[in-house]
Formats: C-alpha cells, sequence, structure tokens
C-alpha cells in the first residue's frame, strides 16, 4: 500500500494539463505552430498525446484511490454510489460546459471531454471493483479488439467496410445517427468524442489502472520505473505495428492510437516517478505539481474565461494590441496562449495557498 501521494502523478497531470490549455488557447487560430494543432486525420503530434493521457492518469487514479479505500474496508456499495455521483457531476459540467453561454438546447454538444473522462472514470472504477487484474487485462484487449473489428469489418451505409475516411466511417455514422445535431459544434455531424470511440478511450483508462497496479507493488521504485518503461516500450512498438493495419487517429481513438498514446504516458511517467518520488527532484517540478493537484478546476476555468473573452471580442482585441507586434503572426499566437496557460499556472497557485480544490 502507498503510504504518501505521489508527486510524480500530480506532476504529470499538471503538465498535461498545462499544455492542454496552451493549445486550445492561441491567439490567432489561423496561426498555430503545426505540434499545437491536432493532426488533421490520420497521425499525430504532440497535441494530439494530450487528452488521452488526461484519461491515462485518471486509470492510475482510480487504481490508487479505490484501492486505498478498499484497504480500508470501506463497502462497495458505498463506493459505487461515491463513483455515480463523481460521474454526474463531471458530465453535467461538460454539458454546462459546452452550452455556455446561450444554452441553445435543439444544438448543444452532448459529449466532449469531461464527458468522455466520466463515463471512462465510472465504467473502469465498476471494472476495478469487480475484477482482478488478469481480468483488467482481458477486458482492454477485448476493448480494443473489437473496436478495430468494428471500425474495419462493419460498413457504413453506403461505404464499403474498413472505410476510414471522415464521413465513411462507422463511428461517425453511428454519431450522425443518434446524436444529430448534437454533435461537436465544428464538425456538425461527428463528434471527436463520439459514441463508439469511446470504447477504445476506457482501455486507454484501463491501461492507466495497469501502471496503478505496478506503482502498488512493495517493490523498490527503480523496480517499478523498470517494468513501467518496459510497459511502455511494449505498448509503443505495438501500436505502430499496428498502424500499418489501423491507422493511429484521434479523432478516431482508432486501438493503434490507445496503444501508441499509452504506451508514452507509461515511458514519461515512468521518467518522472525515478525523478521525483526516486531521486528526490522535486523543485523544477514543483509549479506542474500544483497546478495538477487541481486540474479540473484548472480546465473549467480555462474554457470560461476564453469563452468569455470570445464573447466579447477581447481574446482578439487582446491579440492584436499586445501581441500581435512582437513577431511573426505564429509566433505572437503562442506568446498568447503561453501567457494565458501562465496566468492559470498562477492560479493554480492561489487556490493551493488559500488550499481551494475542487473534489468531485
Amino acid at each position: 500500500m502507498l503510504s504518501t501521494r505521489l508527486q510524480a502523478l500530480d506532476a504529470f497531470r499538471g503538465l498535461t494539463i498545462f499544455l492542454m490549455v496552451l493549445v486550445n488557447t492561441p491567439g490567432d487560430g489561423n496561426h498555430i505552430y503545426p505540434p499545437l494543432r491536432h493532426a488533421q486525420w490520420h497521425g499525430w503530434t504532440i497535441t494530439d498525446a494530450v487528452f488521452p493521457s488526461f484519461v491515462w492518469i485518471v486509470g492510475v487514479a482510480i487504481t490508487l484511490s479505490l484501492g486505498r479505500k478498499l484497504e480500508q474496508n470501506v463497502s462497495k456499495q458505498a463506493l459505487h454510489s461515491d463513483i455515480f455521483r463523481r460521474a454526474v457531476i463531471l458530465f453535467t459540467l461538460g454539458l454546462f460546459l459546452y452550452a455556455f453561454p446561450t444554452f441553445p438546447l435543439d444544438t448543444f454538444r452532448i459529449l466532449g471531454v469531461l464527458q468522455r473522462i466520466a463515463i471512462c472514470y465510472a465504467v473502469t472504477s465498476f471494472i476495478f471493483l469487480h475484477t482482478g487484474l488478469r481480468a483488467q487485462m482481458i477486458i482492454t484487449a477485448a476493448l480494443l479488439v473489437s473496436y478495430a473489428a468494428i471500425m474495419r469489418l462493419i460498413p457504413a451505409p453506403g461505404f464499403l467496410p474498413g472505410d476510414l475516411s471522415v464521413e465513411g466511417n462507422f463511428a461517425h455514422y453511428i454519431d450522425r445517427m443518434l446524436l444529430g445535431n448534437h454533435n461537436y459544434g465544428e464538425t456538425k455531424t461527428w463528434d471527436p468524442e463520439g459514441i463508439v470511440s469511446t470504447l477504445p478511450a476506457i482501455a486507454t483508462c484501463l491501461l492507466g489502472v495497469l501502471a496503478g497496479h505496478i506503482l502498488k507493488l512493495g517493490w523498490h521504485i527503480n523496480d517499478r520505473t523498470r517494468h513501467l518503461l518496459t510497459i511502455g516500450g511494449g505498448l509503443v512498438a505495438c501500436g505502430l505495428m499496428l498502424d500499418t493495419w489501423l491507422p493511429i487517429n484521434k479523432k478516431l481513438w482508432t486501438s493503434s492510437f490507445t496503444l501508441l498514446m499509452a504506451g508514452i504516458d507509461f515511458i514519461l511517467f515512468g521518467t518522472m516517478l525515478w525523478l521525483i518520488d526516486g531521486r528526490k527532484v522535486v523543485e523544477p517540478f514543483r509549479p506542474a505539481i500544483i497546478l495538477g493537484m487541481n486540474a479540473i478546476a484548472i480546465y473549467l476555468t480555462s474554457e470560461f474565461l476564453i469563452t468569455l473573452l470570445d464573447m466579447f471580442g477581447l481574446r482578439r482585441a487582446i491579440f492584436e494590441t499586445v501581441f500581435a507586434s512582437l513577431g511573426p503572426r505564429n509566433f505572437a499566437s503562442f506568446l498568447f496562449a503561453f501567457s494565458y496557460s501562465l496566468l492559470h499556472l498562477g492560479l493554480s497557485y492561489l487556490f493551493y495557498r488559500r488550499n481551494w480544490f475542487l473534489k468531485v
């Protein structure tokens, strides 16, 4: 049993949320450095790694948090109620975030970032409570294989089986049929956090659970790090090999994408675990640790504030007045996003000093 909070996990969460704010808030959406854009379709950039990393971290936290409560003899019935409550709060916050400020009941987005986190958290938590490690690994593999088979073997009407184009893939067909006008506003007819692609996203969360199991072992931290790095390297290799048959694609959250991103998470987190909790190299990561302790609050404040700035035309005004003259357009756009991210890093420090933490 882990007796202390893992600072590496908070640091990894903090770096992830910092990058999420950075890529979500450019000063000029038409001028963004390529790595800070999502891949147009197949392939990936560092931006595509942000959201799956957060889902993976949720899985790690599930193992540590629920595992600790089980060791304290908290009943599973009580944990069921807590899981359901948290999932409903997260899902509702996501609905509110996408409906704000006009709340268009006929077109508001039903699925999205917080909604996917809520679903993955709830399903993965119930799996963790009622299965062991072996069953969890089998379920993870089954989700990835099933999703790959669905995408490769089941045709959308009017298209051939295995069509992975934007309009021809089965996942987007289901989004068009079931979500209708409630899809992502920029695509209108499909959602990058859609219905069918939630299956491999749950697998991402379960792969985080696997990392959590390794952390809970009573091994020396060097041994746990070695296992994290080894598994990470294997997952990266599997993702790259599967890419030849099922391309890496964040918007479809393909099985190859799931394996690759989880592998990268294992490697990055394993390295940070060795540095921060093993070698006690803490101070350089202190800002990320503080940010990671209040990640959901920072995500919400960043999204609501930028929505308000856009609503009153202030993002454009601030960018043109303060940042546009500081260099080439792409650089100025990046400076705006970086400054906005630093603002929220400062907010996280304020929340930390006042002991304000959003707990759902």
